[in-house]
């Protein structure tokens, strides 16, 4: 922070707030339980080195709030894997993989710079496909992984008592296809959508089955948001 000259003074557009604490409403500093303090929020950024799973980028999705990994983490590769062109469902998958420390930064950079470009409605319909995503990470998908990871381990240990060959769970997988309509900041000119009016009002009134996330920055302009208080699929 020192070298990058940001020490959280008044002038300074980021600020770094670091409070290793587990929220909860009784937090002296952020007065919030971790469910509300997540669902404030417009980004998850979790550029991980190495992650095995990733429960916090996970989280944000069942919440519908947009997120950045990597594909060196267990959350970014599955979402690599069974969803097209993540970042059009709020997933944003930094390769750390196969380019050097500069150029991850670079597209870290790039992809934050993306996401704070997107005007109000943009944001909603984003939020709506990430919260779509959250029957991916229901147990009745992950379970079967975990099953196999851990017949596997017992085999690997004892192959004479549990033999185990893995079977074909292709049927339990699912595929999230690109969205119908776009949400690219650089496709608009200014705060109009010019997208299909009919692709954009179905991406802004299908959210998912719960109670869609409503966006902080709508809360001032309620005459002109969309109603975000009921379940509208």
């Amino acid at each position: 922070i020192e070298e990058l000259q940001a020490p959280n003074g008044a002038e300074d557009w980021v600020k770094v707030i670091f409070h290793p604490e587990f929220l909860k409403s009784t937090n002296p500093l952020i007065g919030l339980d971790y469910e509300e303090f997540v669902r404030g929020c417009h980004l998850g950024v979790f550029p991980s080195y190495y992650e095995p799973w990733g429960y916090t980028p996970a989280e944000c999705t069942l919440m519908g709030i947009p997120s950045i990994t990597t594909n060196l983490s267990g959350f970014g590769c599955f979402m690599a894997e069974h969803v097209a062109n993540p970042e059009m469902y709020g997933i944003y998958i930094v390769d750390r993989r196969l380019q050097g420390f500069d150029s991850s930064v670079r597209q870290l950079g790039e992809q934050m710079l993306q996401f704070c470009q997107f005007n109000r409605r943009q944001r909603i319909i984003q939020r709506n496909r990430t919260e779509r995503l959250s029957d991916l990470l229901d147990w009745k998908t992950l379970g079967v992984y975990y099953q196999q990871a851990r017949r596997l381990a017992v085999a690997a240990i004892r192959p004479d008592r549990f033999p185990y060959e893995i079977p074909d769970i292709s049927e339990h997988q699912a595929h999230y296809s690109r969205p119908a309509s776009i949400a690219d900041p650089q496709a608009y000119q200014s705060d109009v959508d010019d997208i299909d009016d009919e692709m954009e009002d179905n991406e802004l009134s299908c959210g998912s089955s719960r109670t869609r996330t409503p966006d902080p920055e709508l809360e001032s302009e309620p005459e002109s948001a969309p109603d975000q208080s009921k379940d509208t699929k």
